[in-house]
């Protein structure tokens, strides 16, 4: 069982974050495979019953909807008290809006316009994006700025030259409370955190339930420095909250491959053996590890997100761990709820 309400301090930043938080990209309206599609009132529905519900860290990026999602934070966080909230949100991308005119009919013009949206790692591009995000969230400052998908373009050099020096410039400024970085690999974040002092990594996929990749070198690497992790992807996209397993199974936002159906589904067997959803044993075995210091599914309607707090506080008994290190289906040394 987990308090997902509990908190712990950030560093020597003074942000305090819950062991559970959101996760924004499903809400942003982003209709590509798991991110969702969610519509815009819909979205202000979920986002302001995680506030209701005592949810009071929240994750997002100008990926996410092409911007969209952070303006959907804004029309509920906004309004709402700032030292009661955390946000995260990210840089690395900056987005441009080009608009047009498109004739409806002989005497009328309807104005419409496109977004763009590229990376720019050079320092005036993060400073651009921290302008612009503060914009669309409409806040002062941002509480955790994360320099993402430096993996996507291979930009770990410009990310070095520029795009971190500049985050901590702004930390030291103050317009950033803590920065850090953000991506579905531990590699490269583990070369940042030699050589730079990042208060936090957000890692999306690479321990989980179904991806240990990081747990013998990246996490005890991030303790030993005091560099939390902020875990996204508990559920690798959806599989390991998929009732219903099979080879249309998301696994890191593409269809699963047999190797990982099959291993998915003897911890399914394990977990119906227990009678626990393989989902509670999901989040709860990422959020115990010491290096965590929160977690953000991304919820896609309000029954996700009730859940999400739901399974937190399930009773899952000792055994059950003891059960999937029998089976080589977590390391032997794996921190589970005791």
């Amino acid at each position: 069982m987990i308090n997902p309400f509990e908190k712990t301090q950030l560093n020597s930043t003074g942000i305090y974050l819950p062991r559970l938080g959101f996760g924004g990209a499903p809400i942003s309206g982003i209709s590509m495979k798991s991110f969702g599609g969610v519509e815009e009132k819909e979205a202000l529905k979920i986002i302001n019953l995680a506030y209701n519900k005592g949810i009071r860290y929240f994750d997002t990026a100008p990926l996410y909807g092409i911007g969209n999602g952070e303006k959907r934070y804004s029309k509920v966080l906004s309004k709402k008290p700032r030292n009661d909230f955390v946000i995260s949100t990210k840089c690395g991308r900056v987005i441009d809006v080009e608009k047009y005119e498109k004739p409806k009919s002989s005497s009328e013009v309807k104005y419409t316009e496109t977004k763009t949206i590229k990376f720019d790692f050079s320092s005036d591009g993060i400073k651009r994006s921290l302008d612009d995000s503060l914009k669309r969230l409409n806040l002062d400052y941002i509480d955790i700025f994360l320099l993402h998908d430096a993996d996507i373009e291979n930009l770990e050099n410009e990310a070095v030259k520029t795009a971190l020096p500049t985050m901590i410039k702004l930390k030291e400024e103050g317009i950033v409370k803590a920065i850090g970085c953000g991506m579905n690999q531990w590699e490269m974040p583990s070369r940042f955190i030699d050589n730079f002092d990042l208060d936090v990594v957000l890692l999306a996929g690479r321990f989980t339930l179904l991806d240990h990749s990081s747990f013998e070198i990246f996490l005890p690497k991030c303790i030993e420095k005091n560099v939390k992790i902020i875990l996204g992807g508990p559920y690798n996209s959806g599989i390991l909250a998929d009732n219903n397993l099979n080879h249309n199974s998301l696994f890191d936002y593409q269809h699963v491959s047999e190797n990982i159906l099959n291993k998915a589904k003897k911890l399914e067997k394990i977990s119906k053996k227990y009678h626990i959803p393989l989902k509670a044993a999901a989040l709860q075995y990422v959020m115990i590890h010491p290096a965590v210091i929160s977690t953000i599914p991304g919820p896609q309607n309000m029954s996700q997100l009730l859940n999400n707090l739901e399974i937190c506080q399930l009773n899952i008994p000792e055994d059950f761990w003891k059960d999937l290190i029998n089976n080589s289906l977590i390391p032997a040394n794996a921190f589970y709820p005791k």
